[in-house]
């Protein structure tokens, strides 16, 4: 018994599958490999600004780096003048390194670590204030420049939210940047929600442009408000999706495994990526005044910082096939790699869209063959895929399984060289015009 669920149609990657590059790249490579699509990142960026600018809205676009660690993405981000959203002194080095100026990075992140916090100010970046004592630390280091802050707000909405200061640390912070006056700029508020809900990301970031108008009474800069990210990505079509949820059950899993529909990214989303951003901007408060004319009556500049939703149908994860295995009714993939390499199972769930199985095979494609795909450890709970596919046919040793965009937080979130395997390598993949046959180099 299997359940389908497809990607939505891609024609560019069906046209890198027809080319013959992805078998070559698995001789010579050695083993599961990604690629990256970086003209894809760029559409993307390119349609969240064309969302502001169509708002009539001042805004930057941050590009969450925890995504996807590939080097191409920075020089991208450098070569657009993007923002960088980075949480770490390697992700603040690494994107300095590829030209990425200072002033354009945004530091988040719990407990920022005093290195951190003393590199990001001597570049200008904007540093994202989580706790008391972060400000101490901010307002106590001295340096050639004040160091740039926003002002992370407790979520009221998701009270076990870990992140952010509560009403009376925020005020406690508020005098204080007031008081250290030209010691700091305070240039606005940020907030950190989980989940992809429209509305309540755009009643907080109206509730923020409130806060700037109080600051500024202080004295204070306060001119923009960070609603960071969660944009969704639409994985699969609607109807897809729904048959999937209705009807998944442990019968469709390898050992009986169950999964609770809440435990499944929402692969499919009605409203998505930059649409997202333009339903967030078109929310209307009270008063009747949507949220980007409230904006544009305060003055006050919105940044965002999507990651998944920068690097939709951006890249995909091949892995071959080293063996199969018939069970009673369906059949165990080995690959080449490990669930590792895709980092869904990091949230005790699975990545749901199908892989593609690619064969050097012709003729007639045979019966269809439901099997589950596991990985080449000797983990009995290392699988990448516990659901039972529905091949098109059975699959052999040699053949390619591709797992389409994955670029978003699959790759890497979860490496490891377990079994000293090596992690798969990115590919940056090049398509000429005029169908000229794709061209590839590696990205580091």
């Amino acid at each position: 018994m299997a359940l389908t669920l497809p990607a939505h149609p891609d024609p560019l990657a069906d046209r890198i599958h027809a080319s013959g590059l992805l078998p070559e790249l698995a001789h010579g490579l050695g083993g599961p490999f990604h690629y990256l699509l970086p003209e894809r990142f760029d559409a993307n960026l390119a349609a969240f600004r064309a969302a502001l600018a169509e708002a009539g809205v001042e805004g930057r676009v941050y590009y969450a780096k925890k995504a996807n660690k590939a080097s191409v993405l920075m020089d991208r981000c450098a070569a657009a003048g993007a923002g960088v959203d980075v949480a770490s002194i390697g992700e603040l080095r690494d994107a300095l390194g590829h030209g990425v100026r200072g002033e354009d990075l945004v530091v988040t992140g719990p407990a920022k670590s005093d290195e951190l916090l003393r590199v990001a100010a001597l570049q200008g970046a904007l540093i994202a204030v989580d706790a008391p004592d972060e400000l101490d630390r901010l307002l106590t280091l001295g340096g050639p420049r004040p160091p740039r802050l926003l002002l992370r707000v407790h979520p009221p909405a998701q009270p076990r939210s870990r992140f952010g200061l509560d009403e009376a640390q925020l005020d406690e912070a508020l005098r204080r940047c007031a008081a250290a006056g030209d010691a700091v700029r305070m240039e606005g508020f940020s907030f950190h929600l989980s989940g992809y809900a429209v509305r309540p990301r755009a009643e907080l970031a109206a509730e923020l442009v409130e806060l700037c108008l109080k600051a500024r009474v202080l004295g204070l800069q306060a001119d923009r408000i960070s609603i960071g990210g969660g944009f969704a990505v639409d994985y699969v079509p609607a109807d897809a999706w729904r048959t999937f949820l209705a009807e998944q059950g442990p019968g469709h899993y390898h050992a009986g495994k169950s999964f609770a529909p809440e435990d499944f990214y929402p692969y499919h989303s009605p409203v998505a990526g930059s649409d997202a951003l333009r339903a967030v901007l078109a929310t209307e408060g009270t008063g009747g005044r949507s949220l980007a004319e409230q904006l544009r009556r305060a003055g006050v500049m919105l940044l965002l910082e999507p990651g998944r939703a920068l690097l939709d149908r951006a890249g995909s994860s091949v892995f071959r096939i080293q063996g199969v295995k018939d069970r009673d009714g369906y059949g165990i993939v080995t690959v080449d790699g490990s669930s590792l390499s895709l980092s869904e199972q990091w949230f005790n769930s699975e990545y749901l869209p199908d892989p593609v199985l690619l064969t050097g095979r012709g003729g007639d494609p045979g019966q269809p063959y439901p099997a589950c795909v596991g990985g080449a450890s000797c983990l009995d709970s290392d699988l990448l895929t516990w659901r039972k596919i529905a091949f098109p046919t059975r699959p052999h040793p040699g053949d390619l399984l591709v797992y389409p965009n994955t670029a978003g937080y699959q790759m890497d979130s979860n490496e490891s060289p377990f079994h000293e395997l090596p992690l798969p390598p990115k590919v940056v993949i090049d398509l000429p015009d005029g169908g000229r046959r794709p061209r590839w180099r590696l990205d580091r």
